[in-house]
């Protein structure tokens, strides 16, 4: 089985957000970085911010880090 990251943050949503997952566990739909940043320190991870662009943390997919929290 391959590596995954940890946390995923989905693409966009049609109804907008993006929904992140925790270990294979929905935490959540975030609107935007502040969101995200919350459902992490809420899964136990005290210093979220810190950890957004670590690639070995979390994989963001179908839009960029810090992007696209709205379906175009």
């Amino acid at each position: 089985m391959a590596w995954t990251a940890p946390i995923v943050v989905h693409p966009p949503s049609p109804g907008g957000g993006r929904r992140v997952t925790v270990r294979g566990e929905t935490v959540g739909v975030a609107r935007s970085d502040k969101d995200l940043v919350e459902f992490l320190r809420r899964a136990g991870l005290e210093d979220a911010d810190m950890i957004l662009d670590d690639p070995h943390l979390i994989e963001w997919r179908g839009a960029g880090p810090h992007e696209a929290y709205d379906a175009a």
